[in-house]
């Protein structure tokens, strides 16, 4: 859908369907507000997903620095620790992992993982700004994914503050569905 297409889109809902939407965008909470246009604009207008992006998009740019943007997640080793420090639990490893969504594209979440109870905890997400922050201007990544140097960083320098085993299996290629952290067995090691 072009951008006039989209302008004139968006000029021929009420205001109140307008007002909705941007307050998703100014709450930051992009993925609400595409949903939200998808739904008003599928069936009658044929708007699906990509041009409900691009709709939304507009919007992003129209309010600029006025959205309220979620916080990037300390990777400060002293932050992290104290996260940690409130989990249920001991913690027996922290676990990077890789997820994504249409908003964020690829992140990585920091989890510590505990027994007694058997749980994991969040402890930060790791989105491409935060890897930027985190990495500095010049942080030479190479071929790497800065998330995924940014994540095995900040997990590596917590888990040896902790005395505690780092996993991320999949540090240099995003991968949601790369093998989990498991507890020492009798078989063998934890991995």
């Amino acid at each position: 859908m072009k951008k006039q297409a989209r302008t004139e889109w968006w000029e021929q809902l009420p205001t109140g369907i307008r007002e909705e939407i941007d307050g998703y965008v100014l709450q930051d909470a992009m993925f609400a507000a595409v949903r939200l246009v998808v739904d008003l604009g599928l069936v009658r207008d044929d708007v699906g997903v990509a041009a409900a992006q691009l709709i939304v998009g507009d919007r992003y740019l129209h309010y600029g620095d006025r959205i309220a943007r979620t916080p990037d997640s300390p990777l400060d080793a002293e932050s992290l620790a104290y996260r940690a420090s409130g989990a249920a639990g001991h913690i027996m490893a922290i676990e990077a992992l890789w997820d994504g969504d249409t908003v964020h594209d690829w992140f990585v979440r920091l989890l510590a993982i505990t027994a007694d109870p058997a749980e994991e905890h969040a402890l930060a997400t790791v989105y491409a700004r935060t890897a930027k922050r985190y990495l500095g201007e010049d942080g030479n990544c190479g071929p790497r994914h800065p998330v995924g140097m940014a994540a095995e960083r900040a997990g590596s320098a917590l888990a040896a503050r902790l005395s505690v085993p780092f996993h991320f299996a999949s540090p240099d290629i995003s991968d949601d569905e790369a093998p989990r952290w498991q507890p020492v067995s009798p078989n063998g090691p934890g991995r």
